[in-house]
């Protein structure tokens, strides 16, 4: 048995990891301030997990958190792009400064492996499809630049001091526990309650926008097999499902789901916000063996059925 620090274990991705960790029998222990995330993310693991409340910027809590521990799933950070625009500073000392203490930690620990959370923004509004990793970063906001930092961050302390590091660029991840409320809250959240509560959800733009959406299954799937993957360590991936889905046929599948016609209130496109999105996930086959084996239509599923079971 592992033991894994899970950081924002509290928010949607991570409280998603620590529960696939503790039901593997794996020894689990979350470092959150809940900032953003929510401890009712966690309800039922309490017993079965370690919880440190701290900041990732606060070397004493960091320190204590990362004491024994064997792999890190660095997913604490301050997320969204709007968020970003209306507070840049903030997001750049969470996610840069809160990024660089984990690993300073991680390696005077011992640690065997850091994955990071980085991100599909990172690509920017770059026209090829799909996105590949050779392409240059082209960050369009403050959070993609400080994904973009980390990224860098875990190559670097790869390359001088050897501690093994993964970079995931995650691709629109949706599923369970997702906050639909916050006014910074990603599309799939919003429009299943919207959908489930016979609302017109908002789109920022024409629906055309296309992402290439992919289910928490996955994500959890990439993570776990990027912890002990011989080649992986120093690399960073695309994880997604390689199939882009425009806003427009999400609500189509989303009606067909729930059983009626599912309309959108349009506004005017967002800053930041990049039109096209599709990931190349060749390597991440080939260096971890991912799969992505939830389709966003079993994932949009999935999903829908939860949040019809939390409301």
């Amino acid at each position: 048995m592992a033991t894994y620090l899970v950081t924002g274990g509290g928010g949607f991705i991570g409280s998603n990891l620590a529960r696939g960790l503790v039901e593997r029998g794996e020894s689990v222990r979350v470092l959150d301030n809940f900032a953003t995330g929510r401890e009712q993310n966690l309800a039922g693991l309490h017993d079965r997990l370690t919880l440190i409340r701290g900041d990732i910027r606060d070397a004493a809590a960091v320190d204590k958190a990362m004491v024994g521990v064997d792999y890190v799933l660095h997913q604490a950070a301050l997320p969204s792009v709007p968020r970003s625009i209306d507070h840049p500073v903030e997001t750049n000392d969470v996610n840069v400064n809160g990024t660089l203490a984990i690993l300073q930690a991680a390696r005077a620990a011992g640690v065997k492996r850091v994955v990071f959370a980085a991100s599909s923004s990172a690509y920017g509004e770059t026209p090829t499809l799909p996105k590949i990793e050779t392409m240059s970063p082209d960050p369009l906001s403050p959070y993609a630049a400080s994904k973009v930092a980390g990224e860098m961050y875990m190559k670097v302390f790869h390359a001088c001091y050897g501690l093994e590091t993964v970079a995931l660029r995650y691709f629109n991840v949706f599923g369970p526990h997702q906050d639909p409320q916050s006014q910074y809250a990603a599309v799939i959240p919003r429009f299943v309650t919207a959908a489930l509560e016979g609302r017109q959800p908002t789109i920022y733009g024409d629906g055309l926008q296309s992402r290439d959406f992919c289910h928490i299954e996955n994500a959890i799937e990439a993570n776990l097999l990027a912890c002990t993957a011989p080649k992986a360590a120093g690399q960073m991936m695309n994880i997604a499902c390689g199939v882009r889905t425009t806003l427009l046929d999400v609500l189509d599948r989303l009606g067909a789901i729930v059983g009626r016609k599912v309309t959108a209130i349009h506004e005017p496109p967002r800053p930041g916000d990049i039109k096209h999105s599709l990931a190349d996930i060749g390597r991440a086959r080939e260096l971890l063996g991912y799969t992505g084996r939830v389709s966003f239509e079993e994932g949009l599923a999935r999903t829908v059925e939860w949040y019809k079971r939390k409301s």
